[in-house]
């Protein structure tokens, strides 16, 4: 199955994505617009994050609200490539922590195809809150 997109440069270090008919403003410097690490960051949270949800509904979980935070570190000089991730899950709801945690585990060690497309030698951090 391909994916295809579609980046048109409008001014400056602006682009305008398309997927479909879905359009996202790219910016190159990221004020007006999210940067393209930051959009990184946003793909492989929420890649994780539909996961996780998939997993816990079909676990048969009382799932009310998730939150991913996702954190990067990159090198100082070029290329500044992503070397670690930090990704927090806060999962809301009668969720039991045990099976959250699983969900997670599932979704960065088999599922999530953008965390499986990086590089292998980015070092993660993970941490799943479950509050009710």
């Amino acid at each position: 199955m391909a994916n295809e997109i579609s980046l048109e440069w409008v001014e400056d270090l602006r682009f305008e994505g398309r997927a479909g008919s879905s359009i996202v403003t790219i910016d190159g410097n990221g004020d007006l617009g999210t940067s393209p690490v930051d959009l990184l960051l946003e793909s492989v949270g929420s890649c994780a994050a539909a996961d996780v949800v998939d997993i816990l509904k079909k676990g048969r979980q009382d799932i009310q609200g998730l939150t991913v935070e996702v954190s990067a570190d990159r090198r100082e000089e070029h290329p500044r490539k992503v070397k670690r991730l930090v990704m927090k899950f806060r999962i809301r709801g009668p969720v039991d922590e045990g099976k959250a945690q699983r969900a997670v585990d599932l979704s960065l060690e088999k599922y999530c195809s953008v965390f499986h497309s990086l590089r292998m030698d980015i070092a993660l951090d993970v941490d799943v809150v479950v509050s009710p």
